[in-house]
């Protein structure tokens, strides 16, 4: 993966810095995404010489302008990471519509938005990768969830799809569903709440960020062009098809 050109959304905070430093190590050229903590991201650019690019990735125009600043600056895309999300729990008789639009927007469409900015160039390329974070919940359903859960099932048709149709392209397109993953998301989660959620999971603990990236970057490596619209399961035996 030397010098090739990443940019992982949501890529300054939780799993997405994990896969941002994962990949720098591997030799690639890094720009990570964020949308709205400023402090943050200047602190993850200052400790780890990461580029950061502020834009939303549910919002079309700002996805396209984006990727064009970073193909500018850095060079034209060869990895895109799909990592950036959001919850906004709720059981669906309460949830209102913009706690719905919200996750499926940031959560699904902007497979869209960044895809949409990149394919084209890589296309003409003939290579690149992409790797879109699903999850558990996404494979499962979860109580207070069906906006996240359904954003994230989407995203396994999404994969596919896009895999068939870039496949004689040198384009592999794949996901990967992380389980419970010791991010402040889940360490957010009531203490009895999270004892449950460990005591399903067959390997006794949480997941690392570490873990998720690794499994990225597997994907993102030239050498992984024989595998694509595949789902690939980090879940510590919880979910086993």
């Amino acid at each position: 993966m030397k010098n090739r050109i990443a940019i992982v959304t949501g890529g300054t905070r939780g799993i997405g810095r994990a896969i941002a430093i994962d990949l720098k190590k591997a030799g690639c050229k890094v720009a990570a995404s964020y949308h709205g903590n400023d402090e943050a991201a200047q602190a993850f650019k200052k400790e780890t010489g990461i580029a950061v690019y502020k834009f939303d990735v549910a919002n079309f125009n700002e996805c396209q302008e984006g990727v064009a600043k970073v193909e500018a600056e850095i060079g034209p895309v060869d990895i895109l990471v799909n990592n950036a999300g959001i919850t906004r729990d709720g059981f669906l008789h309460k949830m209102t519509e913009d706690n719905w639009d919200g996750v499926i927007d940031t959560n699904l469409k902007s497979l869209f938005n960044m895809c949409r900015a990149v394919i084209e160039g890589m296309r003409a390329r003939s290579y690149g990768r992409i790797i879109t974070i699903s999850s558990i919940n996404g494979q499962l359903g979860q109580f207070g969830q069906t906006n996240y859960s359904a954003a994230k099932a989407g995203v396994f048709g999404f994969t596919k799809s896009l895999a068939r149709e870039c496949a004689n392209k040198g384009i592999t397109v794949n996901a990967v569903a992380p389980g419970y993953i010791e991010t402040d998301m889940v360490k957010a989660v009531p203490e009895e709440v999270l004892k449950k959620i460990i005591a399903q999971i067959p390997v006794g603990r949480l997941g690392s960020p570490a873990e998720i990236a690794r499994a990225v970057c597997f994907l993102a490596a030239d050498e992984a062009g024989f595998i694509t619209g595949e789902t690939l399961s980090v879940n510590g035996g919880q979910h086993m098809e």
